[in-house]
């Protein structure tokens, strides 16, 4: 699949948005059942693969997955509570439980990663200064600032590396001359850092910033369709939460591991915060459905 940007989910009210990523960001985060931490990534891997594309969803999915095998393995080397020994290392043992809570929190770990790189994508600038703009003046700039000069600084950073490696400047071989090319580098890229926040300034000071009486350009309005967005979002997240206050999703790693339980009340959670995990995927598979369908009527 081609990168391009979303069409369908991308199109909601900011507060929408906001809220969504929230909801399901904190979830996972405070959640260690494997069952909701599965779909969450899965979720949330499914999403950025739909607006990235296949190659550079590889590519990343590439690293996330040697990630996940390292925190796997790191754990139960530094933690050895369980009831399991599988094998002792030095004279500790290293325990099915540790490996596999070394497994869960690989889980939860590259979920959130991924939902904060598709909150990265959806919540662009204009959307948080609209959400936050008038609340909090003050700190929502400073925080879209931070958030857009991240990925300036990716690119502007390739581009000093390219052009320098064009000239020579990782010719010389030895870690000295790389770390001294490195700072160069750096250097670089800290003087124009510098330069662009100066002409930022004196371009939102000539937009009449901070003035009195500013009045704020908007093309966000919300509608029937995110208010139905909206209530689904809320309604979801609502069961979870109150499934995991109830304890009905817990699950523990020690001192021995939980038995999975697929009761009623647990499956209404789990179908819940799955449903709640693929409504960005499933909104823009429709838009593709409809797109699709609408082109062969033509």
């Amino acid at each position: 699949m081609e990168n391009r940007k979303i069409s369908g989910f991308n199109t909601l009210h900011p507060a929408v948005l906001f809220t969504y990523f929230v909801s399901v960001v904190i979830v996972a985060m405070f959640c260690t059942n494997p069952v909701m931490l599965f779909l969450a990534l899965i979720g949330g891997v499914s999403f950025f693969g739909v607006m990235k594309g296949a190659k550079l969803f590889f590519q990343d999915l590439c690293f996330y997955i040697l990630m996940a095998v390292f925190i796997a393995i790191i754990n139960p080397l530094f933690s050895h509570n369980g009831v399991t020994p599988l094998f002792f290392m030095n004279g500790n043992p290293v325990t099915l439980e540790a490996i596999l809570y070394g497994v869960d929190i690989a889980l939860m770990l590259v979920g959130v990663i991924y939902w904060c790189k598709c909150y990265s994508e959806v919540m662009t600038t204009d959307k948080f200064l609209f959400l936050f703009g008038k609340a909090v003046p003050k700190l929502s700039l400073v925080l879209s600032a931070a958030l857009r000069f991240i990925p300036l600084f990716r690119r502007k950073l390739k581009e000093i590396r390219s052009v320098q490696s064009s000239l020579g400047l990782y010719e010389k071989k030895g870690m000295i001359n790389r770390v001294t090319a490195e700072l160069k580098v750096f250097s670089s890229l800290i003087t124009w850092s510098l330069e662009n926040s100066v002409d930022t300034g004196a371009s939102m000071k000539a937009r009449g910033y901070g003035l009195k009486g500013r009045t704020h350009f908007s093309v966000f309005t919300f509608r029937k369709r995110d208010l139905g967005y909206l209530i689904c979002i809320i309604v979801l997240v609502g069961i979870v939460i109150l499934g995991m206050s109830m304890g009905i999703s817990d699950f523990k790693f020690y001192p021995e591991i939980s038995e999975f339980n697929f009761g009623l009340k647990q499956i209404a959670v789990y179908i819940s915060f799955g449903i709640l995990s693929f409504i960005p995927f499933l909104s823009e598979l429709w838009e593709v459905i409809m797109w699709k369908y609408s082109a062969s009527k033509i």
